[in-house]
């Protein structure tokens, strides 16, 4: 594979990443930033390493399971791993301006912090 084709494979990895949501908050793993990297080799080969919104989030086990599904369904991935970690722990911190407001927490509702989140 080229590395032409090796980046639009990551592009297309990616664009999947943009269609998992995460259950309780309506918003994509993307976008949440709850995946920290995604490295495709030369072979088709794909390393995801993500988080989830909490150590003892419902999803932790079925989250990475899905997100293993839906990009080995990607034409060209010949395997997918996907590591779960907690380091660092997600935050809403990592969120962007965009996101917390379309979460309402853009301030208008007072300060939240993480443990808001936890299960």
């Amino acid at each position: 594979m080229t590395m032409e084709e090796t980046n639009t494979l990551k592009e297309t990895v990616i664009s999947v990443l943009k269609t998992i949501y995460d259950p309780e908050i309506p918003i994509d793993i993307w976008t949440l930033h709850l995946v920290y990297g995604v490295d495709v080799d030369e072979e088709g080969n794909v390393k995801i390493v993500m988080t989830v919104t909490a150590p003892n989030c419902p999803v932790a086990e079925t989250l990475p399971a899905e997100v293993r599904n839906r990009v080995q369904a990607i034409m060209g991935v010949k395997n997918v791993d996907v590591e779960l970690t907690f380091d660092p722990v997600w935050s809403i911190d990592m969120l962007s301006d965009e996101t917390k407001a379309d979460l309402g927490l853009d301030g208008e509702y007072g300060n939240f912090s993480t443990s808001d989140f936890l299960y």
